[in-house]
């Protein structure tokens, strides 16, 4: 729920105009955290039960420092960078396998209102094992009410072998698979599945990513078809065609899509917080989490892989 930052550009005038009729700045001495900057203070610790493994130690939220008597200098370095407010959390495996762990942090006001959020990734949690860490919300949009408190808000888990590889790195496999973050319109829903060749030989792929559908346990779904092409689903895109071979050389790309209906009729709603990918027959899988919510259709159709543009 990241929110733009608004362009400053009168701000900025009025830095090159001030800036050259002087300056005369009564502040509050060496020192002191300075014109709009956050006075340091020490975090307030949190009882937090936690959620999934994941709880809050303690937060940080500062007091603004106090104004000064009088500045004529507007300076980029008085402008805000940060917010200074941030959440110390710890991440415990309890389970028998090592864990790569994605959670969602929610700032929010003292009645529960959230302002922003911020997605951490923590990776290659052992068993038995505890990762500790900071999330920092960075700039409040203006206007927005004062945080008061984080959140564990979701969390999502998936073994450390399987989870997407990092920006950067390019696992023994020699691909990288990751899934974005969709789109929606009218009821329809698309998924993003990118394919990457990020080894040292061509890799080919003929035909449609294999899936399997997992719940909040990671285990296998059931009542969802999964349908090779989109015909059955939308015929926005056209009619199906047939998929064709593709060969990636180091450093192409390929993609394919998840393409359902949330229709809620009768029935109950279907909810597949994972999906385990595997680019073709014997590779090795990838668990992506885009958070299908299939509605009651049943259907989940898959468009097979082809060669990226752009």
């Amino acid at each position: 729920m990241r929110r733009p930052t608004p362009l400053l550009l009168p701000a900025l005038a009025a830095a090159l105009l001030l800036s050259a009729c002087g300056t005369e700045d009564t502040g509050t001495g060496a020192g002191s955290a300075g014109p709009g900057v956050a006075a340091p203070v020490p975090p307030t610790q949190v009882d937090d039960p936690g959620t999934d493994g994941v709880r809050v130690t303690s937060v940080t939220v500062p007091s603004p420092s106090p104004s000064p008597r009088r500045s004529l200098s507007v300076t980029a370095d008085s402008l805000p960078a940060d917010s200074g407010i941030s959440a110390a959390y710890e991440v415990t495996n309890d389970g028998a396998e090592a864990l790569t762990y994605s959670v969602l942090f929610d700032f929010t006001t003292s009645t529960g209102e959230v302002m922003d959020n911020e997605w951490v990734t923590v990776r290659d949690v052992g068993p038995g094992e505890t990762a500790r860490g900071t999330v920092r919300l960075g700039v409040l949009a203006p206007g927005a009410s004062p945080v008061t408190r984080v959140k564990v808000s979701q969390v999502l888990k998936v073994p450390a072998g399987e989870a997407p590889a990092e920006a950067g790195s390019c696992p023994s496999s020699g691909i990288r698979i990751t899934a974005d973050e969709g789109d929606a319109a009218m009821g329809l829903r698309v998924v993003g599945l990118h394919l990457e060749n990020c080894g040292t030989r061509d890799y080919t792929v003929d035909g449609y990513p294999l899936l399997e559908l997992l719940d909040e346990n990671r285990e296998p779904v059931d009542g969802v078809r999964v349908l090779q092409g989109s015909g059955e689903i939308t015929t926005a895109a056209g009619p199906d065609e047939a998929p064709e071979e593709v060969t990636l050389k180091p450093g192409e790309k390929a993609t394919a899509g998840l393409v359902w209906r949330n229709t809620t009729d009768l029935g109950t709603p279907v909810d597949v917080p994972y999906v385990r990918v595997r680019a073709k027959a014997g590779a090795d899988p990838v668990t992506v989490t885009p958070r299908l919510d299939l509605g009651t259709t049943g259907k989940l159709g898959v468009r097979p892989w082809e060669r990226a543009t752009g």
